[in-house]
């Protein structure tokens, strides 16, 4: 399958700490890391290593962050043509506080993300994919809104079909809030955790969050519920899908909910129903979390099937 991938890449700085530190504190980790990270890297890069055929719009900088950015989306095979260089920007980096018990703190800089040009947007890359995967943070602002907005329109106007699914980030429910919604209503499936699912709807419950997005005309969603697995909805069901625990104990939930999103979309496009993906994706999403960083797991079919085997 050939999958176009909107979304962020950058270097992630992480920090596991025994406690988040209060203002103006000074704290050792227990241990650091930097990683390839973003949500458009590691979808692109988790459904290359599933079998497909990628290519990721995203920008970087014309900096030595950029190459490591990048690194798992070229080591993976993902297609760069749609790769735009920004000569004054730099390349988006965060970083993530993280302590054992689960709590996390991210700084967040979108930088030259922002920034894609939606002037370079190829309109045949668009109707000729099976798919169109787009980051909910690639609809928070700047031309990469409407870089975003644009190739949405294009896969609803195509004439082969060209489903769309849009992958939220708790980021950018927090930064747009409800008005996001107009956004993503009309994707084909709808992915995003609990506490994006209520930040988003400003409901108090999941089965009054899901009705509202029923309401307003939403297709279909699978919504991420942490340990418990997930939730899928359509107008014809609702579902709770069971987690997959893995083998490995779980180190780092960094990048999870992106290889879910990943995994989601590889086995939708591959005929499978929504609980079934769901479960696909619970899998991914679990053996994601067995190592530290985003993208350092590399998860095949063979992986699934073994996952969800057992």
């Amino acid at each position: 399958m050939k999958f176009y991938v909107i979304g962020d890449v950058t270097v992630d700085h992480l920090y596991y700490l025994d406690a988040l530190p209060d203002p103006g504190a000074e704290v050792a980790p227990r241990r650091a890391s930097m990683q390839p990270g973003g949500a458009g890297g590691t979808i692109s890069v988790t459904l290359a290593r599933l079998g497909h055929s990628v290519t990721l719009a995203a920008r970087v900088g014309d900096d030595p962050f950029a190459e490591y950015a990048l690194a798992q989306v070229r080591e993976s095979g993902v297609s760069e043509s749609a790769i735009q260089r920004d000569p004054e920007v730099l390349t988006s980096t965060i970083t993530v506080l993280q302590t054992p018990g689960g709590e996390r703190a991210m700084i967040s800089d979108g930088a030259a993300n922002r920034l894609l040009d939606p002037a370079k947007l190829k309109k045949r890359d668009i109707e000729t994919a099976d798919a169109l995967i787009v980051s909910g943070y690639s609809l928070t602002e700047g031309p990469q809104r409407e870089y975003a907005l644009k190739a949405i329109e294009i896969a609803k106007a195509a004439k082969k079909n060209v489903p769309v699914f849009i992958d939220l980030g708790t980021g950018a429910v927090n930064k747009v809030g409800t008005k996001l919604v107009q956004d993503v209503i009309g994707a084909d499936y709808l992915t995003l955790n609990q506490h994006e699912l209520l930040a988003l709807t400003g409901t108090g419950s999941l089965s009054a969050a899901l009705a509202q997005l029923g309401g307003a005309g939403a297709r279909q969603v699978a919504v991420k519920v942490g340990k418990m697995g997930s939730v899928v909805w359509s107008p014809e069901e609702t579902e709770l899908v069971d987690s997959v625990i893995p083998e490995k104990p779980v180190v780092d939930s960094t990048g999870a909910g992106d290889t879910f999103t990943a995994a989601f979309a590889h086995a939708v496009l591959n005929g499978a129903p929504l609980a079934k993906a769901a479960r696909a994706a619970n899998a991914a999403g679990a053996l994601a979390a067995t190592t530290v960083g985003a993208q350092s797991r590399e998860i095949t079919a063979a992986d699934l099937e073994r996952a969800l085997g057992r």
